[in-house]
């Protein structure tokens, strides 16, 4: 089993990586590590522990990172993700609450602890990740390996013409992730923008009368007319998932080994994600990078997952129900 920590701004994808992560038995997830991106740093957190109190797995820490890229101003994403983070989808504001630890020493710590045996996967701005780097240079011997989503090799950018967000929102910190030297998967734009989750999807969800499947569809319904105005796309793209999934299903993709860099020297290209595909500066590879995926195989995975999830979740409800009945008689 893979011991995993997720660094995470939720975010509708980053939600659905969360729910996929709780769904996989491949997997166990040890943490969230929560960054400024999608949304404030306080709604992402309120979002991140409503979530997984929706999956009855409030047990798992929640730890509250950065507020704030590391040079350039905080850049967020209602138009993308709504003013919630969540789309239409509205949960019950949570019984739990975070960590007292920062975030930063969260990922030191449980890193740490269990030198060569923790996943890192990293679905928002790299800030936590970076300064983490920073305070304990260890922990890049330490890690198993990373997982990126962000980036965009062969493709445009999703925020700017040529970057894509996670990456643009702190390009600095991005800068210091990708040249840490720890054993690194990137996962672009190249190959989640691929992976669209449908209409007929959310329906096929639906047909379980659940509150995990009505969250889904309130989430992803924004989500989709977003994709639609500004992309022109029918669906919505679920990005952070596919990242989470390379944890235990690595073959939905295909690699290459290449030098990777990001633009931090501003201008139009600010937080370009540069993949030197035929060694031009004579560097060594430090990423493995997801070029093709085969994107039917990924959704009916998350699909797969998320009515098992449904299932299971409905079943704990339902013997609680049984049991508060059964206590006031």
């Amino acid at each position: 089993m893979k011991h995993i920590l997720l660094d995470t701004d939720p975010g509708i994808d980053d939600s659905l990586a969360i729910l996929l992560a709780l769904a996989s038995p491949e997997i166990s997830l040890e943490g969230l590590s929560i960054v400024h991106g999608n949304c404030s740093l306080e709604q992402a957190t309120t979002n991140a522990l409503s979530i997984l109190e929706l999956a009855n797995a409030s047990h798992i820490p929640v730890a509250v990172g950065c507020e704030l890229p590391l040079v350039q101003p905080s850049l967020l994403a209602p138009e993308t993700h709504g003013n919630t983070g969540l789309g239409y989808a509205k949960l019950p504001g949570p019984r739990t609450k975070p960590q007292v630890q920062h975030g930063c020493d969260f990922l030191i710590e449980r890193i740490m602890s269990a030198p060569g045996e923790v996943t890192l996967v990293a679905i928002g701005p790299l800030t936590n990740v970076a300064l983490a780097i920073r305070q304990e240079p260890r922990i890049v011997q330490s890690l198993k390996e990373l997982i990126i989503m962000g980036g965009a090799i062969r493709y445009e950018g999703n925020t700017t013409a040529l970057a894509e967000f996670n990456t643009y929102a702190d390009p600095h910190a991005a800068h210091i992730v990708y040249h840490a030297g720890i054993p690194t998967t990137l996962v672009p734009l190249d190959v989640t923008y691929q992976c669209v989750l449908t209409q007929g999807d959310v329906d096929r969800l639906l047909r379980l009368d659940s509150p995990l499947t009505r969250f889904i569809a309130d989430a992803t319904r924004f989500y989709m007319e977003f994709h639609d105005e500004y992309q022109g796309v029918q669906g919505c793209v679920i990005n952070d998932p596919l990242a989470l999934a390379l944890t235990f299903a690595p073959e939905l993709c295909d690699y290459r080994e290449l030098p990777v860099d990001v633009d931090i020297s501003g201008g139009v290209s600010l937080g370009k994600t540069i993949g030197d595909f035929y060694n031009y500066n004579k560097k060594p590879a430090n990423m493995n990078v997801a070029l093709g995926v085969r994107p039917r195989d990924f959704i009916e995975l998350f699909l797969e997952r998320m009515e098992k999830l449904a299932q299971r979740i409905d079943s704990i409800e339902n013997k609680i129900g049984t049991q508060k009945n059964a206590d006031s008689r």
